[in-house]
C-alpha cells in the first residue's frame, strides 16, 4: 500500500491552550528548558489566509518548543474566527493538529486526502517561503492534519 503522507515528514504537534504563558511554563519546567518566546501572530484574511473557504482575520499567541526533529507548537486564541477558535470552543485545551512536510507533492497530497472524503478547505495560510493547509480530519483520525510543502 502506497503512503499518501510519508511518516518521515512529521514536523509538529500543535496544541490549543487557554493560557499560553501557563502552558509554556509547564512544558519548559517538565522538559528542563528555557522558555522560547511567545509571539503574537496576526493572520489577515484574503488570498493568504482563509477559514472554511472565506477570507477572515484572526490573532493568536504562538510558541514553538523545539523537540528532537519536530516542534511542539502552542496556540492561544486571541480574536477572530479561525480553526483554532472553532477547536477551543468545541474541545477546550487539546491537540489541534499533527503537521507533515510533503515538499513538492503538496497538491497531490491534498488531492488524495480530499479523495478520502476529508474536507481539505478548513484553513489555508501562506507566509514567505511556504504555506499550510489544515485538513478537517478529526472524525477519521482523532486530530486535524496540517500539510506544508516546507517548514
Amino acid at each position: 500500500m502506497e503512503a499518501i503522507i510519508n511518516k518521515d515528514g512529521f514536523i509538529q504537534i500543535t496544541m490549543i491552550v487557554k493560557d499560553i504563558e501557563k502552558a509554556v511554563e509547564g512544558w519548559c519546567t517538565l522538559l528542563g528548558i528555557e522558555p522560547p518566546p511567545i509571539n503574537l501572530c496576526h493572520m489577515e484574511g484574503g488570498e493568504n489566509y482563509t477559514y472554511r473557504g472565506q477570507p477572515v482575520s484572526c490573532d493568536v499567541k504562538a510558541c514553538n518548543i523545539p523537540m528532537n526533529g519536530w516542534l511542539l507548537e502552542l496556540h492561544e486564541v486571541i480574536s477572530g474566527d479561525s480553526t483554532f477558535k472553532e477547536f477551543m470552543e468545541k474541545h477546550g485545551n487539546g491537540v489541534h493538529h499533527s503537521g507533515f512536510e510533503v515538499g513538492d507533492r503538496r497538491d497531490e497530497v491534498i488531492r488524495r486526502i480530499g479523495e478520502m472524503g476529508l474536507d481539505v478547505n478548513r484553513t489555508f495560510g501562506a507566509y514567505p517561503g511556504s504555506s499550510w493547509t489544515i485538513v478537517d480530519s478529526e472524525d477519521l483520525l482523532g486530530v486535524n492534519l496540517n500539510i506544508k510543502p516546507v517548514r
